[in-house]
């Protein structure tokens, strides 16, 4: 099942098969007119790992692999793998190794983010993920914190380049990101590969994932400016249906083509993939 014939891909979600929903999550997403996910790991700690060097995230990772690849075998079209570190690891790092205005902890943490990042391009390399995932917290912090994670995230950037892939970011919320663009372009990673996850319709300066919302959604595709949509879906038995339901990106793109938006949709689930992650989206 499809919606109106056209493939249908949710941009940033999570899918898990050891607390949550796990592939029924992704049934209800087939059975709603979804083909496509990019499915992103969970945050380290949730899944129980205490990271203190680069393989220690590769459990993480082979999980998430794992998860896509049943995915995959639901889907009519295919779920895709987005590796990497979640920014707000650098507190929880900071809270064990002694804190932000301890210089030693700080660097000690940039260092072991960095190096899970490392781990996360290799499964790029091999083909097993399509894009790395890192940012910046989207909570107030101490300005030696905020300067790692920008070195972490310049970091993603330099892989990005590298690996010649997209980097997924959790950042603050806001609308202009020009130093995050500049950041990117300083090392090479083109500015349109830099996708901000969560975006609302009014983020600028680098490409946009925007939540699903009704609103959002329907302003992005007016806007005449790319945008991916996702939902966010954290699979989390807590938190059901949390941000946005598995259901949602294959609804909004039914309100979408009835209100006349149909070239939007195509760019948004099938061109805008196809360049930016260099994957072929069909059914």
């Amino acid at each position: 099942m499809t919606v109106e014939g056209l493939p249908v891909l949710d941009n940033h979600c999570h899918i898990d098969p050891r607390n949550g929903e796990g592939i029924d999550a992704v049934e209800k997403f087939k059975r709603s007119g979804g083909t496509h996910m990019c499915i992103v790991n969970k945050p380290s700690w949730s899944l129980g790992v205490e990271a203190d060097e680069g393989e220690d995230f590769r459990a993480v990772f082979e999980e998430t692999v794992g998860v896509v690849e049943e995915a995959s075998d639901v889907l009519e079209g295919e779920a895709f793998a987005v590796l990497g570190v979640h920014p707000a690891l650098v507190s929880r790092l900071l809270g064990r190794y002694g804190g932000p205005q301890n210089d030693e902890a700080v660097e000690r943490a940039e260092e072991v983010m960095k190096a899970g990042l490392d781990v996360a391009a290799e499964y790029v390399e091999n083909g097993d993920a399509v894009a790395l995932k890192s940012g910046r917290p989207h909570y107030d912090v101490k300005d030696p914190t905020w300067e790692a994670s920008n070195n972490v995230m310049r970091h993603a950037f330099e892989l990005g380049t590298e690996h010649d892939c997209p980097v997924q970011l959790h950042t603050e919320s806001g609308e202009d990101f020009s130093d995050i663009r500049e950041k990117a372009e300083r090392v090479g990673m083109p500015p349109d590969r830099v996708v901000k996850h969560y975006s609302s319709p009014a983020v600028s300066a680098v490409q946009r994932s925007v939540l699903a919302r009704k609103e959002w959604a329907m302003e992005a595709a007016e806007d005449g400016h790319d945008f991916f949509l996702e939902t966010d879906y954290i699979d989390d038995p807590e938190r059901p249906g949390a941000v946005l339901g598995t259901r949602t990106v294959p609804r909004r793109v039914d309100a979408l083509l009835k209100a006349g938006h149909k070239d939007a949709v195509e760019r948004a689930c099938v061109t805008l993939p196809e360049e930016v992650y260099g994957i072929e989206i069909s059914v």
